[in-house]
């Protein structure tokens, strides 16, 4: 595991400072795992409830008198197994008990028993809720937070004895809950939550981090692995998304060794058992995948977000006061890079291509029929024919498309020619777009074939002396990548332009580039 020392000290300074905060990130971030340890550490110095609102069933939510009676059962559960000899605070939770089948019972009251609660044990007491955003869709909820805002300030304004701090964890900030509660039809205006401090631990892995761990996972297995080069591909792939780290050290862990190519003891943990792994990551069914995809199909506007984001070819100005953005962020889907909006990893933007590509065969059948009819060409030696593939997409596209409108070419030039890549590789290799130069209508496309590499630039028709600046960029990008040979594919709306694929010389780099 990744040490979280650093972490839970930042943390336990906000618990001890008295702050109420939430922890939001996307799921399978670590925020329950974060807590878990937190409650360990904290359990010394502070009595900890931790309750977990996913285990309340949706009923629950009702009313308030139905909330109450739920909350007050995991409360009194949780609070019991902590209390030893502590006779007031024991009848607290008796009451509590007693009074939650009660037909009159409410937050107001059921809240008066609480701070009563914490002004009896003998040390201060910590709430902690994970999942909390499975309630956010209901009133009670807004009243809960109502309740515990006026805590906060009771605590601070009067000197009234009630939780030393309240952490809330989920995928939705509750402080713009608003946006998820309706009232015949209106947007709620404000939300009860705005005395959470912010919460600015960043939960994501370095790459220092993830040597760490491979440091300790090396001194017991002893694989002789390079633990700055594979920390480094982890990092550059997933962005220090927790999940998606530890999986791909699991599957190269659990899965890789004694496959094919892979039997020789320390085979796996290279640059060829990483690009194994990242296939089998990205052709597996698991929880993370499951809710991101969900999401695209739950919500239109973030579905043409991101389409337009993979597909566009164009740099977005990253802006949070867009709820779009603000949306795509918070479940994780985007990030900020250098002021751009970005696909927040390789993984999720290669297992996102081939959602939407998968989506969009229909309308592209012509040119998947193609692919998989040539699929078996491309293929020597175990090695894949770039040019060939090149060569081959330049006729197709040209018989199938050569009477569209330069709009439709703009638009889905790119898109038809990973259309035709995928079924190529699909299966043994992967792809990803490489977001430094998703500027000035150029995209490049990083395909990993069996450990090999091919970079691909993939571009508007802009004129000869863009042509020429996108040459030279495209030389000093293989060099990124020890590369000799890069590839080139231009869509050229020009009438007379001529189409095929040739090849050129720029120093020591060979450019295969294809015009259509």
């Amino acid at each position: 595991m990744v040490d979280l020392e650093k972490r839970l000290e930042q943390i336990h300074k906000m618990v001890d400072d008295g702050a109420y905060f939430t922890v939001n990130r996307a799921r399978q971030y670590g925020k329950t795992t974060i807590l878990a340890a937190l409650a360990r550490r904290l359990q010394e110095e502070y009595m900890v409830l931790s309750l977990d609102f996913q285990r309340l069933s949706h009923s629950c939510f009702e009313n308030e008198w139905k909330f109450c009676y739920a909350f007050s059962s995991a409360f009194v559960d949780e609070a019991g197994r902590s209390l030893t000899g502590q006779k007031e605070c024991e009848a607290k939770l008796e009451e509590l008990a007693r009074l939650k089948t009660d037909a009159d019972f409410n937050l107001m009251r059921m809240f008066e028993i609480l701070r009563a609660f914490c002004g009896y044990l003998d040390k201060p007491a910590v709430l902690i809720i994970d999942e909390v955003d499975s309630a956010t869709n209901n009133q009670v909820f807004l009243d809960f937070l109502a309740q515990l805002r006026n805590s906060y300030l009771d605590r601070d304004l009067k000197g009234i004895v009630t939780f030393q701090s309240v952490i809330l964890a989920g995928v939705y900030d509750i402080r713009n809950i608003r946006h998820k509660i309706r009232t015949d039809g209106e947007h709620k205006v404000n939300s009860p939550w705005n005395i959470a401090a912010d919460f600015a631990v960043n939960m994501s892995f370095s790459q220092e981090e993830i040597a760490g761990m491979l440091e300790e996972y090396e001194k017991d297995y002893r694989t002789g692995m390079d633990i700055r080069r594979m920390s480094e591909l982890l990092f550059d792939y997933t962005s220090g998304y927790p999940f998606l780290v530890s999986r791909l050290c699991r599957l190269m862990d659990e899965k890789i060794p004694g496959r094919e190519d892979f039997r020789k003891e320390g085979s796996v943990w290279t640059d060829k058992g990483f690009h194994e792994a990242v296939r089998l990551i990205l052709a597996e069914e698991n929880s993370l995948f499951d809710s991101l995809i969900g999401k695209l199909r739950e919500e239109p506007e973030l579905n043409t977000v991101i389409s337009s984001l993979l597909f566009a070819g164009e740099s977005t100005v990253y802006n949070s006061d867009n709820p779009a953005i603000s949306n795509a962020a918070m479940l994780g889907f985007v990030k900020n890079c250098q002021g751009n909006v970005a696909i927040a990893n390789r993984i999720f933007e290669t297992r996102l291509y081939n959602y939407f590509l998968s989506m969009a065969e229909t309308e592209g059948m012509e040119i998947c029929k193609a692919s998989k009819q040539d699929k078996n060409m491309f293929i020597v030696d175990g090695h894949l024919n770039m040019k060939r593939i090149l060569e081959k997409f330049v006729v197709h596209f040209n018989d199938l498309y050569h009477d569209r409108k330069e709009t439709f070419i703009e638009e889905a030039g790119r898109k038809y020619f990973l259309l035709y890549l995928r079924p190529i590789i699909n299966g043994t290799g992967n792809y990803y777009i490489e977001s430094r130069t998703r500027t000035m209508g150029r995209t490049d496309v990083i395909v990993d074939y069996r450990g090999e590499q091919y970079v691909i630039e993939m571009k508007i028709w802009r004129g000869n002396e863009y042509h020429m600046r996108g040459e030279e960029q495209l030389t000093k990008y293989l060099d990124d990548y020890h590369k000799k040979k890069g590839y080139m594919l231009s869509f050229n709306f020009n009438k007379n332009k001529q189409i095929g694929v040739y090849e050129i010389v720029i120093g020591d780099k060979v450019l295969v580039e294809a015009v259509v």
